[in-house]
């Protein structure tokens, strides 16, 4: 299902299954495979990778050439920077616990995301950082810096 007001741009593939709804905008070259479903108000960049059931809580922006792979869950309100590698099943929430809004994480340019990252509400990773697989982020992280845990802790710098 594809929403009429929808923007897709020029080569976008979609596979099968996908839920596209209004207001989402898709950059030119994207590739959406099946089970994808972007909420209203997703903005996807031009040459990403959308693996299978892949989903968004809407109103949230992916950069340009950004990869997130298979069973990743976008929160309401994140930001995912240019030229990130987001690996598969990492999830990302914006409520408290107390179910209030905080807002959604911020991901850097050029960033790793390992597999099984969970990453907390309102939480800024910066650019050219790295998470290790099955991290817990309830920190921000600086730009250049590898962090790995549960919860995620400071490991090195990233050169």
């Amino acid at each position: 299902m594809i929403s009429k007001k929808a923007i897709i741009g020029k080569n976008v593939e979609i596979g099968h299954f996908v839920i596209i709804e209004d207001d989402v905008i898709i950059g030119d070259g994207t590739v959406i495979k099946n089970f994808v479903e972007l909420r209203k108000g997703t903005i996807i960049g031009k040459n990403c990778y959308i693996d299978s059931r892949v989903s968004t809580s809407g109103n949230c922006i992916i950069g340009d050439d950004v990869t997130l792979r298979y069973d990743t869950i976008i929160a309401r309100g994140c930001e995912i920077g240019n030229n990130t590698y987001v690996c598969p099943r990492v999830m990302t929430n914006n409520l408290d616990t107390g179910k209030e809004q905080i807002g959604g994480a911020k991901i850097g340019n050029n960033c790793f995301i390992g597999t099984n990252t969970v990453i907390q509400h309102g939480i800024n990773i910066g650019d050219n950082s790295i998470t290790g697989s099955m991290s817990f982020v309830n920190k921000n992280i600086p730009s250049e810096e590898v962090w790995i845990g549960s919860p995620a802790k400071f490991f090195k710098i990233n050169k």
